[in-house]
């Protein structure tokens, strides 16, 4: 699974298409389309025209939120939100070969992912981040931390967690050193997409220290 996740950002189909093009164009391999404020056609026509474009590019696009969308267009799979539906039933809806990503932002939201089984986990927010109206409580590198140990204490190995909410480049390695799988990033990739090459050279590197001392997930 890829590391870096792009998120759409853009106020309009023009901005969104647009940005989507120049991460791909930059390297990209994943992207998440996300318009929250998009009109039913505008949402279909631009998640349509994203998997067109991943697919020349050989990059997974998946959408956020929309079951359906995800299903009719046969992107390669879904994000869902704490209040967007249930995992199991997008996971009946779109089938076993799809990707299946859930929001968390709390301990029991992670254990609740991880028992849901989705494929990765977008945990945050890390920091304030204006492309997020309603935003959850900050989690900062304190309460990232504060999860994975209270996971390892637990006897479970540590899911795919992606840290999401205000990530740049320079949070990277710490990230990594506290045991978190990889990042979704928006702004900072929507303003300079140049910078896409420094993020997947710094994701390849993997402190894997606690990684390997993690026990297998209880049955």
């Amino acid at each position: 699974m890829e590391k870096l996740q792009y998120i759409s950002q853009g106020h309009t189909r023009k901005e969104q298409e647009q940005n989507i093009r120049k991460a791909l164009d930059h390297g990209i391999k994943w992207v998440q389309v996300r318009w929250k404020n998009a009109s039913e056609n505008e949402l279909i026509n631009l998640c349509e025209v994203s998997k067109k474009l991943c697919s020349e590019y050989q990059s997974i696009c998946i959408i956020n939120d929309n079951v359906k969308l995800a299903k009719s267009i046969d992107t390669d799979g879904v994000h869902l939100g704490l209040n967007d539906g249930s995992i199991e039933e997008a996971r009946i809806i779109l089938g076993e070969n799809k990707i299946i990503g859930g929001t968390a932002n709390t301990l029991s939201d992670v254990l609740q992912r991880m028992e849901e089984s989705c494929d990765y986990i977008g945990l945050g927010p890390l920091r304030f981040t204006s492309t997020k109206e309603k935003l959850s409580p900050i989690l900062g590198f304190e309460g990232y931390q504060e999860m994975i140990d209270q996971i390892l204490e637990k006897g479970m190995t540590i899911p795919k967690i992606f840290a999401i909410g205000g990530v740049n480049l320079e949070d990277i390695q710490p990230l990594q050193q506290i045991g978190i799988y990889g990042v979704a990033v928006s702004g900072q990739i929507t303003n300079q997409p140049s910078i896409i090459n420094e993020f997947k050279a710094l994701s390849r590197f993997k402190t894997l220290t606690r990684l390997a001392q993690c026990p297998q997930k209880n049955k």
